[in-house]
């Protein structure tokens, strides 16, 4: 894949007449500064904050320990907090404010496919560069963003495989009603039909959604070997507290979510989640010494009550991952860092991986768990990497 080269302008009145047309490549301030101006953007208020805002602290604390260790070319890194309020037209307006006035170098941000999609034009128009730290649906790739969670084929289809095999042939499908969810189950009835498994029911609500009793209803009536659920946000804490009030409980039915982690456990409620599963790249009970740093350091900056989580953890190597390509490239200039991101690889907290070299995604593990009492997650299968296929054909 080629990648377009900025064009560098050798005269102070061609700056100052490219940098105001718009999509032209920004002649970032940060390049000559003491420091760097990097961007976080993610929802601290509104229904996904709940899996959202935390992201924040663990992007905050890559940012400062690797100010503490020097900073990236001997430059401290400067952080910009927005906040896209869960809303999609936000991001793209603080997305734009970032690039435009901030003249960050990177952002480290996005949660919902909704949201990164806002964000896309944004970038690829004023020649951004955004690390997407979330679990999505894959069929994209921008040359300005930075996928460093699983695409859907990376969980999709190891967890129906595991699934079919250890849990049973007949699955449920009820996810939130947006881009994610949809391709995913997109992916799912085309993979079960494969594999010789059935369709015993198919739903979506809105984002945000609180009522889920007559969904319930149709689970139980169905009776499903395994439910396979794309849930996200605050409708997690309606759909598994009615789940238990109706009688489904970790005990007596399987139940595998795509979008639940330790953290959402907090707000869910662990007392709802024990014995449900969950299919994630990481989980804090992931044993190397990476993690136990990663862990270890969270713990001590935010308390020792908080947890860490798949998309946390996503967004914590993202900046790592960014410092490393900038630090090869010898350059911010974004095509230069990304050119440098081609097979680039880290031992991060969830075990050593490294980019793709051609397609900007990373080479992931899946791996399934079950909830504890605690909200913790005991680890009961875990992938060899796969490599990412965004574009793959069922």
């Amino acid at each position: 894949m080629k990648f377009s080269r900025r064009q560098f302008i050798k005269s102070a009145a061609a700056v100052t007449t490219v940098a105001a047309l718009p999509g032209a490549p920004f002649i970032r301030s940060a390049a000559a500064a003491d420091t760097i101006k990097v961007g976080i953007l993610h929802s601290l208020t509104g229904t996904i904050a709940i899996a959202e805002a935390s992201v924040v602290d663990a992007e905050k604390l890559a940012i400062e320990e690797i100010n503490a260790a020097g900073g990236v070319m001997g430059k401290k890194l400067e952080v910009v907090v927005e906040d896209g309020a869960s809303d999609w037209p936000t991001f793209a307006e603080k997305a734009r404010k970032l690039l435009e006035k901030d003249q960050v170098a990177a952002i480290f941000g996005c949660y919902t496919s909704a949201s990164r999609k806002a964000v896309l034009p944004v970038m690829e128009r004023y020649k951004g560069l955004l690390y997407y730290p979330t679990y999505y649906e894959g069929l994209e790739m921008s040359p300005n963003i930075m996928y460093t969670a699983q695409e859907g084929t990376q969980s999709a289809i190891a967890s129906l495989d595991w699934l079919y095999k250890n849990k049973g042939k007949s699955f449920y499908l009820i996810g939130s009603d947006y881009i994610w969810p949809r391709t995913m189950n997109k992916l799912a009835n085309l993979h079960l039909k494969k594999i010789g498994a059935t369709v015993a029911g198919e739903s979506y609500y809105p984002l945000g959604s609180i009522e889920f009793a007559s969904e319930i209803n149709k689970i139980k009536a169905a009776k499903p070997d395994v439910i396979w659920s794309t849930v996200v946000g605050g409708s997690n804490v309606a759909f598994y507290k009615q789940l238990n009030a109706a009688g489904i409980t970790g005990k007596t039915q399987a139940l595998c979510a795509m979008a639940v982690s330790e953290e959402e456990a907090s707000g869910v409620g662990a007392e709802n989640l024990e014995g449900f599963m969950s299919c994630m790249g990481y989980f804090q009970s992931v044993k190397n010494a990476a993690n136990d740093k990663f862990v270890k350091a969270f713990k001590a900056k935010y308390g020792a009550n908080r947890v860490v989580g798949d998309t946390m953890e996503c967004g914590y190597i993202s900046v790592y991952l960014w410092k490393l390509a900038v630090e090869k490239a010898g350059s911010i200039d974004v095509p230069k860092v990304v050119a440098a991101s081609s097979d680039l690889a880290l031992d991060a907290p969830e075990g050593k991986i490294k980019f793709h070299k051609a397609n900007h995604h990373l080479w992931k593990h899946a791996r399934i768990g079950t909830f504890r009492k605690d909200g913790q997650i005991d680890m009961i299968y875990e992938s060899p990497l796969i490599e990412p296929n965004p574009f793959a054909k069922i």
